[in-house]
């Protein structure tokens, strides 16, 4: 029995799409200290933009998936739910990508508080990040986001 505020998988219109799982998780790791912040914001629409893996993703879907994350969000179990679906429809190829992805986004802002480093934690556990890659990652997305 799915969890209440899950997509039924039966629904091919509510099936995550592995392109609406990166989307996801960005936007989990954006909502993550309960502040979604305008960088944040820009940062995931460039994404989108200008990454391969979107080239051919609808953005409308944007809307969709963000509620599915906030829906999610409000639930008790519903962060299990959530990585439950992403290791469901996100080919594991790619869960490095949602990790550098999620890693850019937090690290947008300049800000990187307690509550996104916990959660950053969360996906590189819940995605099976070797410790030493997500290190990697994270200080190409610190690099990438410095400011003067």
């Amino acid at each position: 029995m799915p969890t209440e505020g899950c997509p039924p998988v039966s629904d091919p219109e509510s099936t995550l799409s592995p392109q609406d799982c990166l989307v996801a998780v960005m936007i989990a790791i954006s909502a993550s200290d309960q502040n979604i912040r305008t960088a944040e914001l820009v940062s995931i629409e460039s994404i989108l933009d200008h990454l391969p893996v979107f080239a051919d993703y609808d953005k409308d879907r944007l809307q969709r998936v963000s509620t599915t994350v906030f829906d999610l969000f409000s639930e008790e179990d519903g962060l299990d739910a959530l990585f439950g679906l992403v290791r469901e429809n996100l080919p594991e190829k790619l869960w490095e990508t949602a990790y550098a992805l999620a890693c850019d986004v937090a690290a947008s802002d300049g800000l990187l508080g307690e509550t996104e480093i916990r959660f950053l934690a969360e996906i590189r556990y819940e995605l099976r990040i070797d410790r030493l890659h997500a290190a990697a990652i994270e200080r190409g997305a610190r690099a990438r986001h410095l400011q003067l």
